[in-house]
C-alpha cells in the first residue's frame, strides 16, 4: 500500500507516521501493494482529527475519527475501516468488481454479515405542509435528531437535522 500523509495545522512526526504505518498497514492484507492510502490529520482547539479516504473502482472507502489524541483517533479509524472493508466485500456481486484493488485471498474469504442492513420496524405518519423553521421546534419538542415534513413553500419532502454547535440543517431533494 501507498501512503500519502498529510497534516493540516500539524506537523507529521515520525512518530504519527510509525502509528499509521503500524495501524492501519494493518489493512495490508486486504488490498493490492499499489494501493493508494489517503490519510489527513488535522489539529483544530482540543479536536485530534484523522482522515483516511482509500479509493478503490467506482467507490471510496472512507472513514474520518476524532478525539482529543491522535493515536486514539488513529486506532478508531483502523477498526471503522476494517468493518467497512468487511461489508463492502460482502456487496461485490461479482468478484471482478473492483477485485483489482483487492488481494485475492480477501475476496474467497466469506465474513458474516455482522452488520447486515435490517429493517426492523416501520412507521407511517401523515406529512402535514409546515415551513423549515417550524418543523425544527416539532423536531426538538419530539426530542429527535431530525425530523422528516412536507415544505409548506415547496411542497416537498423536506428532512431538517441537528448538526454540532446546535444549528440545523435542511435537505432538500434535487431534480
Amino acid at each position: 500500500m501507498k501512503f500519502v500523509i498529510t497534516g493540516r495545522n500539524i506537523e507529521v512526526t515520525e512518530g504519527l507516521r510509525t502509528a499509521i504505518h503500524e495501524k492501519i498497514g494493518k489493512l495490508e492484507r486486504y488490498f493490492t501493494p499499489d494501493t493508494e492510502i489517503h490519510v489527513t490529520l488535522s489539529v483544530e482547539k482540543e479536536r485530534q482529527k484523522i482522515e483516511v479516504t482509500i479509493p478503490v473502482k467506482g467507490n471510496i472507502i472512507r472513514s474520518e475519527q476524532v478525539s482529543n489524541d491522535m493515536y486514539v483517533s488513529i486506532d478508531l479509524v483502523e477498526e471503522v475501516i476494517e468493518r467497512q472493508l468487511k461489508k463492502y466485500k460482502n456487496k461485490l456481486v461479482d468478484a471482478k468488481q473492483g477485485s483489482s484493488y483487492f488481494k485475492q485471498e480477501f475476496i474467497d474469504n466469506d465474513f458474516e454479515a455482522e452488520d447486515e442492513v435490517s429493517i426492523i420496524r416501520t412507521k407511517r405518519f401523515g406529512v402535514k405542509p409546515m415551513y423549515p423553521e417550524d418543523a425544527c421546534i416539532q423536531m426538538e419538542l419530539l426530542g429527535h435528531n431530525f425530523y422528516m415534513f412536507r415544505n409548506a413553500e415547496t411542497d416537498e419532502v423536506n428532512v431538517v437535522y441537528k448538526r454540532k454547535g446546535n444549528t440545523y440543517g435542511l435537505i432538500e431533494p434535487e431534480f
